[in-house]
């Protein structure tokens, strides 16, 4: 992967899209399908040639690059909540780089998703539900996890709380890849303006 800020805010956009879309299924029990599915995708896209390829073209990430923009320039209580959810799986993602025995066991339950993606389609309730028993045993067996505020309703809903660890899944993914881009804390803390500056650019071409 190219280590351009094009490439990493790309990547935080992914990272920022699955905590959206976490957040929307923990407070309305429902969510933007196509981002969804642009995001489960992800987790399958390994060997992608490039950073927009991972989540098929930039508008597969265009609701992460919206709430990024929105988080960027934005302080509400809501958009504290998403900013969390990024922290803690950017800090798992380097956690989880120090665990070769959980990646094989990661990279193998991917194989079987996949397979059954194949069949089905990447958001159907089995494809998920695998993502959800994978990321259950193997990325939530670190700390900090990802602990989700929402109504226990939705939260509650086993289709729910499949769809959240596997979209939490894409968020590692999307964190991975933020990495391998060269993104870290620093240029989260110190290049706000520029990365706020490409995010807007990246939107204004999908508008066009």
């Amino acid at each position: 992967m190219t280590k351009s800020l094009h490439d990493r805010t790309i990547a935080l956009a992914g990272v920022y899209q699955a905590a959206y879309l976490v957040h929307q299924i923990a407070t309305r029990g429902m969510t933007d399908s196509a981002a969804l599915e642009a995001s489960i995708n992800s987790v399958f896209k390994l060997d992608a040639p490039s950073t927009e390829a991972v989540f098929g073209d930039v508008g597969g990430v265009i609701t992460g690059l919206s709430t990024l923009k929105r988080q960027l320039s934005e302080k509400h209580a809501d958009t504290m909540q998403i900013t969390q959810y990024v922290v803690t799986l950017l800090h798992l993602e380097r956690k989880l780089a120090r665990q070769p025995a959980i990646l094989e066991r990661i990279a193998t339950g991917i194989r079987q998703a996949q397979q059954q993606a194949e069949h089905f389609s990447v958001t159907h309730e089995n494809v998920l539900a695998n993502l959800a028993d994978t990321y259950k045993n193997t990325i939530s067996t670190l700390t900090p996890r990802v602990l989700v505020q929402g109504e226990h309703g939705y939260l509650n809903n086993p289709d729910n709380a499949n769809k959240v660890r596997a979209i939490l899944f894409a968020g590692i993914r999307a964190a991975v890849l933020w990495s391998q881009c060269g993104g870290s804390r620093w240029h989260v803390l110190f290049k706000r303006s520029a990365l706020l500056a490409e995010t807007e650019k990246l939107l204004a071409g999908l508008r066009h």
